[in-house]
């Protein structure tokens, strides 16, 4: 027996290994692909507008500074390092950080926590913090103002819709013809009912293989053209570039902030589909030090061809290696779009749970990962609404316009929502949370700033969807959340399934039982923490109330 239960563990364990070995493979093709592609249009975009007369060394060091200390303090250290660690129950996003509060006290206004769920976790449970003194006075706040509340449940709807928002936008930058732009997005979207697991599969080579062609060619562009370009690390480049370029420099930043694009977000958004431990050593230990060499070996090559600024990353490739890596680079764009796909279907999920969004068709498609997930409806909405976008504007500057302003409010709002999160779910000071929000804050409003100046040049696209989104998720959450049912007759005419909760009252002549519903965000409740019956008032008056918890889904598709 003891040599049986031995083995048993040895292959748990060995099957546990090989999960957390495949998953920052498979995050590869889902996650990073969006971060990943942005070199692409990065310095396209930044150059084509008003700094398009600033050529020289100080000008392209200067904006490089300014792509690397992005890179470094928004996805590094604002997602890698603090936002990763605040998931509600393995999930992330801005619903998910909203749900955390909901759940630690009551500061929002939806129902995310009652007795039956109260405290648990898919995860190990944590032990309770004792609140600090400035923790209980944001709550008492919160909770003695509704319109507190309701400000807070805007500014997260606000949020999601603009992630939504990306979903649409990711998918059509692409510099291919309008024909094959279309349909590599057909392409794409067909195949999301495979499931993250083969769909990650899929793509992580073609990823993989895109990672070592910009890390190579970096590399190779920073040796052969221009080895002082390892200097643009020293923010005094950033000084020195605002010295020179002015208020053309400030404008510039709409386009800096593609080098981040939506995928910081989606690292996070992305939770649920695999873990922290995976989505932190994918990114620390691979993909940022490979975008931070193939930015500089961009810079290093225009700094000798300031007449390519427009097409920059194709002309920076070396004459030997062209059409593989073009090739490589094409397939690459199309696994760019994943990360936000994903990233949305997670969002509606969460929005689905806390009923601020009509109930859709939601598919498990792994045993081993909860949050990977496919929305059907949602799967080819997202489809048409990209493919309108891609046919209407047609032009990567636009679009990449557009893209700034709803990238930059969905971290903006994320910041803002930690710094309740570090004070009320993490019980940490005053000062740690304003640092927090000081030091992330501030960057990003300097990018908001910069990308509300190009509204009319195509940053109103974002504001209209969200325009369209927001009013649906707020009526749709007027709704009164989860069902309540009222039976009130002799054993014999209460429903089949509730008939084992009342067979153990003893003399049983007519009773009360109030029923909710309650929708979780796991794919399958245990039996025995399905039901939570409890008594209402007096034993002699017989009245109880029913949680029913239920998955938001009852549809599997395994692999």
């Amino acid at each position: 027996m003891e040599s049986k239960t031995c083995s048993t563990t040895q292959v748990s364990r060995l099957k546990s290994c090989r999960t957390t070995l495949c998953l920052p493979y498979q995050s590869f093709g889902v996650v990073y692909g969006d971060l990943c592609t942005s070199p692409i249009y990065v310095y396209k975009s930044i150059f084509s507008g008003s700094l398009f007369p600033y050529r020289e060394d100080h000008e392209i060091f200067g904006v490089l500074s300014l792509i690397f200390w992005t890179l470094t303090i928004i996805p590094l250290l604002k997602y890698a390092v603090f936002v990763l660690g605040a998931d509600d129950n393995g999930e992330g996003g801005t619903f998910a950080l909203y749900s955390l509060l909901c759940r630690h006290s009551r500061m929002g206004i939806l129902n995310a926590t009652n007795e039956a769920d109260k405290h648990e976790s898919i995860e190990k449970a944590e032990e309770p913090v004792e609140d600090t003194g400035t923790s209980l006075l944001i709550k008492q706040f919160f909770e003695k103002h509704h319109s507190s509340q309701v400000v807070l449940l805007l500014v997260v709807l606000l949020g999601t819709s603009m992630v939504i928002g990306d979903g649409i936008l990711s998918s059509t930058m692409s510099d291919c013809i309008l024909f094959f732009a279309c349909t590599i997005l057909v392409g794409l979207f067909a195949l999301q009912h495979y499931g993250k697991h083969n769909v990650g599969f899929l793509f992580a080579p073609i990823l993989i293989c895109w990672l070592i062609c910009i890390t190579g060619v970096g590399i190779y562009n920073i040796y052969h053209w221009n080895p002082c370009v390892l200097h643009a690390v020293s923010p005094y480049c950033i000084y020195n570039f605002f010295k020179k370029a002015g208020k053309d420099g400030w404008s510039s930043h709409g386009g800096i902030v593609l080098c981040i694009k939506v995928g910081a977000e989606a690292m996070y958004a992305d939770l649920g589909h695999f873990s922290k431990l995976s989505i932190r050593i994918g990114f620390t230990a691979v993909v940022y030090p490979c975008l931070v060499l193939a930015y500089m070996g961009e810079a290093a090559y225009l700094s000798k061809h300031r007449m390519n600024l427009q097409s920059s990353f194709y002309k920076a490739i070396p004459d030997a290696v062209f059409w593989p890596v073009f090739i490589i680079a094409t397939l690459a764009t199309v696994v760019g779009s994943q990360a936000i796909i994903s990233a949305t279907f997670s969002v509606i999920n969460q929005c689905r749970a806390l009923t601020c969004f009509p109930r859709v068709k939601i598919i498990h498609t792994s045993k081993q990962i909860n949050g990977q997930i496919y929305i059907p409806e949602i799967n080819w909405i997202l489809m048409l609404l990209c493919l309108v976008v891609l046919i209407g504007f047609r032009d990567t500057n636009t679009i990449g316009n557009a893209y700034g302003l709803a990238v930059i409010t969905v971290m903006f709002v994320t910041t803002c929502l930690m710094f309740l999160i570090i004070i009320t779910v993490w019980n940490r000071s005053l000062f740690l949370a304003l640092l927090f929000v000081l030091t992330f804050g501030s960057v990003e409003l300097l990018y908001f700033s910069a990308c509300l100046a190009k509204v009319r040049k195509g940053g109103w696209l974002p504001l209209l969807v969200s325009a369209v989104i927001l009013p649906l998720m707020s009526i749709w959450h007027t709704r009164v959340p989860g069902i309540g049912l009222i039976y009130s007759n002799v054993a014999s005419s209460i429903p089949p399934m509730f008939a084992h909760l009342v067979a153990s009252f003893p003399a049983f002549h007519q009773i009360l039982i109030f029923v909710t519903l309650n929708h979780v965000m796991i794919p399958k409740v245990p039996g025995d923490k399905r039901f939570h019956v409890s008594r209402i008032g007096p034993p002699e008056f017989r009245f109880y109330r029913c949680i029913l918890r239920m998955s938001v889904t009852t549809t599997w598709k395994l692999n």
